[in-house]
């Protein structure tokens, strides 16, 4: 599903970039081979009235005066004679170039109508741009220039080749295709690349989902099989053996049920729909409060369970009190699971600007570091030993999303001369979770 997603945010991505980056190119070829041709244009004209000016000036045309117009190859010259032909030059031209003259004599009898009529003793010009009739570079600027005189009406045409003009559009059009190209392969791969990384947290999410639905499914079967097995093993029991199945079923139904608590919580955690119901809260109150609540049952299961607070007046927190001190009897609850019996634990408190830290201290085996990094992921149990009905690994990721929720930070660390440390840090300042 990810591999088609991919390859279609790729080519949506690309192709809208690329779709855009053609038509502005298009749009500046457009502008340029139209300021190109006017350009030139004008700078044909301007040509002729140079050249036709001088020519205004002389008196007779000779043959000196048209083959230094023709020896650069820049112009071609065609001239009529009280509307006869000028052999000059013509048996010289090749067949293209009598083609090209042939077409503007063409061009110049279909719209002789629109061209002006000289005056005398004045030269009339007009210019345009036609094409001849095949061939390669087959476009022409032309000039019709009328010279009357006593003894008639010298007819000239002037032509010039727009090849130079078409091999510099072509050129330009050509390393227009080869930057496109370039830039839509890069753009190609690029998109490729960012939509990949734009994918690679929904992969995870969804690689995390499969997983924990996996795990779920797994720690929901075993208290539902015990329950099934002493259901049927109830039914068969004489009546004096029936409590002792009930006994167990209700455990393993109690078990269930705060599985499935705890699920939801961070069902609730995942769609940001997490209850959160902040206000004052006094530090050092919720600390004793906690501590009182465990007091005792340290006490039974032969643990030291001991309090530190700042001798100073503490500084209110903006928190949800009954979520921390779920943080924190998960935190307690650990330390009572996998610390030896005879452990000391210690809940302590420090402020320090406006950040206040609560830690929960125990001096039992410690947690590896490689085991650190993995401690908050749902359903990791470190120690195999443990892995009872009673604890499925989803304590410490409920508290650490309590405290993403409030905006603040579950940390682990080694405990000095042994054990492990987890540090709950809390802003002093109110912000709503």
């Amino acid at each position: 599903m990810f591999r088609q997603v991919h390859r279609r945010l790729t080519f949506l991505c690309a192709g809208i970039t690329i779709l855009v980056l053609i038509l502005m190119s298009c749009s500046y070829l457009y502008i340029s081979e139209k300021n190109l041709r006017e350009s030139s244009f004008t700078s044909f004209q301007n040509d002729m009235n140079t050249l036709l000016s001088n020519l205004e000036n002389q008196t007779v045309i000779t043959h000196e005066w048209l083959s230094k117009m023709e020896g650069n190859g820049k112009y071609l010259l065609s001239l009529r004679d009280n509307g006869q032909d000028f052999l000059w030059g013509r048996q010289e031209h090749d067949p293209a170039c009598r083609e090209a003259i042939d077409a503007g004599w063409n061009y110049y009898d279909a719209n002789s109508g629109g061209f002006p009529s000289a005056q005398p003793f004045t030269i009339r010009h007009q210019e345009f741009s036609f094409s001849s009739s095949g061939g390669k570079n087959d476009d022409y600027y032309g000039c019709i220039a009328f010279s009357s005189r006593d003894t008639g009406t010298l007819t000239i045409l002037i032509l010039q080749s727009m090849g130079n003009l078409q091999e510099r559009i072509l050129t330009q059009r050509n390393s227009f295709l080869i930057l496109i190209v370039s830039a839509s392969l890069i753009l190609a791969f690029f998109s490729y690349l960012f939509t990949g990384l734009l994918l690679k947290p929904l992969k995870k999410s969804r690689q995390s989902q499969i997983e924990f639905v996996a795990a779920a499914s797994h720690e929901l079967r075993t208290p539902l099989s015990v329950i099934l097995s002493a259901s049927n093993a109830c039914r068969k029991a004489p009546p004096e053996e029936q409590g002792m199945f009930f006994d167990i079923i209700k455990k393993e139904g109690d078990a269930m049920s705060g599985l499935i608590s705890d699920l939801l919580t961070l069902a609730g955690a995942d769609s940001h729909s997490f209850t959160i119901r902040a206000a004052s809260c006094e530090p050092d109150t919720l600390l004793l409060d906690t501590f009182e609540a465990f007091e005792l049952l340290a006490r039974e299961k032969g643990y030291h369970l001991s309090i530190q607070l700042p001798e100073e007046k503490t500084t209110p927190v903006f928190c949800d009190s009954d979520r921390i001190r779920q943080v924190l009897s998960v935190l307690l609850h650990n330390a009572f699971s996998f610390c030896p019996s005879g452990s000391r634990i210690t809940l302590s408190l420090s402020q320090q600007d406006k950040i206040t830290s609560i830690s929960v201290a125990d001096n039992g085996p410690g947690i590896p570091d490689d085991r650190k990094a993995h401690l908050f992921d749902r359903f990791y149990r470190g120690d195999s030993s443990r892995q009872d009905t009673g604890h499925f690994g989803l304590g410490l990721s409920i508290a650490r999303e309590i405290m993403d929720a409030h905006h603040g930070s579950l940390t682990v660390s080694d405990t000095p001369g042994g054990g492990s440390t987890f540090t709950l840090i809390l802003n002093n300042y109110r912000k709503k979770p």
